[in-house]
């Protein structure tokens, strides 16, 4: 592996652990790493009102967003699990669901970049390396709209 993709599913797992996921029990964590070499990490956040959950991905997007460096996105790691002790139990790498394919697009467009999006299973053995535009071909976002080049 490499020490960017560690240091990032390293990050996300730590995120993970400060997932609210009392309805689920199972616990992602995000890590986006920045142009600048910053790293932003996020947790899912679950809700009595199952549809107003937010997925780790777009917590930590929604940071970045906050921040203005919307447009600063190079790369993505992924982990999740049911949580036993400090572990996360799985061995499946965790995918982003489709509601956040398209929000880590909006910042890949946004970036002009095609980002690498790893993801991890919650016990870190298997990792999958995807570019986004495999994760969601023909995507719909920003330059559909006239926004961005």
């Amino acid at each position: 592996m490499s020490d960017t993709r560690d240091a990032l599913i390293a990050a996300a797992r730590d995120a993970a652990t400060r997932a609210y996921a009392p309805y689920s029990g199972f616990h992602v964590g995000a890590a986006l790493l920045l142009k600048n070499g910053d790293v932003v990490t996020g947790a899912n956040v679950e809700n009595a009102s199952y549809g107003l959950t937010l997925c780790a991905e777009t917590a930590a997007i929604a940071k970045i967003a906050n921040e203005g460096w919307i447009g600063e996105l190079t790369e993505v790691a992924i982990i999740g699990g049911r949580p036993e002790g400090d572990a996360l139990l799985g061995t499946d790498p965790v995918n982003p669901c489709g509601r956040c394919r398209q929000v880590l697009n909006e910042a890949a467009e946004r970036s002009k970049t095609d980002i690498l999006v790893h993801c991890a299973s919650g016990d870190g053995k298997t990792v999958a390396s995807y570019r986004l535009s495999d994760l969601l071909p023909a995507a719909f976002g920003p330059k559909d709209l006239g926004l961005i080049d």
